[in-house]
């Protein structure tokens, strides 16, 4: 089980990261399955958003330059999420024992959050692009258009368009082997 939270050695490669992690893969194959967003799609935000790293956080702001400060935002582990969106995703899935820093639970938000953006901006699951701008921004700043002032958002979502493109790829050689493995306990 240990194995489950280590950092992947090529987090370029799908199949790499897969066959490091294989609970990742069924952690994230059954976030797909329940709320239809793509593998390569989900596994491409936990990169941009964290790297992969369980305990992620946004930097710090300086006071003067040198005195941290607060951080930018309340983002936290796999998915970035902030908590005011974990703490409702966590009623509206009824899983109250859910953190942040936990991959299983951190891939379970990012499909949930790609079902609700599917809903609520009418974005398709298989859009990587405009998916993750929704992810980035936030719902109601995608409706403001937001991303047409903040080029950041537009850089971010091209690299998570582009890396899904690459996963999905990579799945395509690899995916009928992950789903042949079986671990025994």
């Amino acid at each position: 089980m240990g194995s489950c939270n280590t950092f992947p050695k090529d987090p370029q490669n799908a199949c790499k990261i897969f066959h490091q992690n294989y609970l990742w893969y069924k952690y994230v194959k059954k976030s797909s399955k329940i709320y239809g967003a793509p593998i390569h799609i989900i596994l491409a935000i936990v990169n941009k958003e964290s790297g992969f790293k369980r305990f992620a956080k946004p930097p710090r702001k300086k006071l003067f330059k040198i005195i941290p400060y607060k951080r930018e935002s309340s983002s936290l582990g796999y998915s970035q999420s902030i908590k005011k969106s974990w703490n409702t995703f966590k009623i509206e899935t009824n899983s109250p024992l859910a953190i942040r820093t936990r991959f299983k639970d951190s891939v379970m938000f990012i499909g949930w959050y790609m079902e609700k953006t599917k809903k609520i901006n009418k974005i398709p699951l298989n859009d990587a692009y405009r998916q993750y701008l929704n992810y980035y921004l936030g719902w109601g700043n995608y409706k403001k258009k937001v991303y047409k002032t903040d080029k950041n958002s537009i850089i971010f979502a091209k690299k998570v368009e582009k890396q899904a493109k690459i996963y999905k790829n990579q799945l395509l050689k690899c995916e009928e082997n992950l789903n042949n493995k079986y671990i025994i306990f």
